[in-house]
């Protein structure tokens, strides 16, 4: 369970992002034409579904302070220390799970000296742009055992993901060209961090308490909820709004599917 508690000197109901203000990767709409046609003439990465999965977190601030793929120094601070600090002077955030793009050799040398490329999606249309790139190696051993504290075969999403990727990760700005939508009948539910900020407020929420599942809601979710719930009401705060965080991206193969569980979640 996570507290998030305001403070009344904030700018709205809710604390500073991490790193102070929230980021927001995605191009005006006024300049979305331009920046398009400027893009074509980039070297182009064709991203995987998780990838692109990723690019939805960038942009919308879910990673805040972090404005893109990480460079190697970013890289490093997450995988050593679990935290990043983007320059000298900026505070100190949480920073777990490194946020990278591999690529093949193929890709690196199709790259060449461009300090820009352009990203597509699975379907092959125009999603983003990388500026300012740097290609460094992928030593995947160190990254599976440092976040996973493990190297032993069966893991998932090392099996799935890293183990196939490329040798190298290339890190740079995001610039978002295109919001990323799924088309499945539930990007309602895809509130970005600005949105839920805007919702809170509404709800007059003076704190919100927030609970990430891959399953249905059972009835050991719900005594933790309505508890949670409880405790906050005693301590004081008088609208506790709770935050249900269903995972949408990548779970285990025998999950029950997302549509299924959206829909429970939405009865309960």
């Amino acid at each position: 369970i996570l507290f998030l508690v305001y403070s009344a000197m904030a700018k709205s109901s809710l604390i500073e992002p991490d790193g102070g203000s929230l980021v927001d990767l995605l191009v005006p709409e006024s300049e979305r034409a331009m920046k398009i046609s400027e893009a074509e003439s980039f070297p182009k990465l064709t991203l995987t579904k998780i990838d692109l999965e990723w690019v939805h977190v960038l942009s919308e601030g879910w990673a805040s302070p972090l404005k893109g793929f990480m460079r190697e120094a970013e890289y490093l601070q997450s995988l050593h220390f679990n935290s990043l600090r983007i320059n000298d002077g900026d505070p100190l955030v949480n920073m777990s799970l490194p946020i990278v793009l591999a690529i093949d050799d193929d890709a690196k040398l199709r790259i060449g000296s461009s300090t820009t490329v352009a990203l597509l999606a699975p379907d092959s249309h125009l999603v983003a742009t990388l500026t300012s790139i740097e290609i460094y190696k992928h030593n995947k051993e160190e990254r599976i055992a440092r976040t996973w504290g493990s190297t032993s075969p069966g893991l998932p999403y090392v099996e799935e993901v890293i183990l196939p990727s490329g040798n190298w990760l290339i890190g740079g700005d995001l610039l978002v060209l295109d919001p990323v939508e799924y088309n499945d009948g539930l990007d309602h539910y895809r509130l970005s961090p600005k949105q839920l900020r805007i919702e809170f407020d509404r709800l007059g929420a003076d704190a919100v308490f927030a609970f990430q599942l891959r399953n249905p809601v059972h009835n050991g979710h719900a005594l933790l909820i309505n508890d949670t719930r409880r405790k906050l009401l005693e301590t004081g705060y008088e609208n506790p709004i709770l935050l249900l965080h269903p995972l949408g991206g990548f779970t285990k193969a025998d999950d029950v599917p997302l549509r299924v569980r959206m829909e429970q979640h939405r009865k309960v």
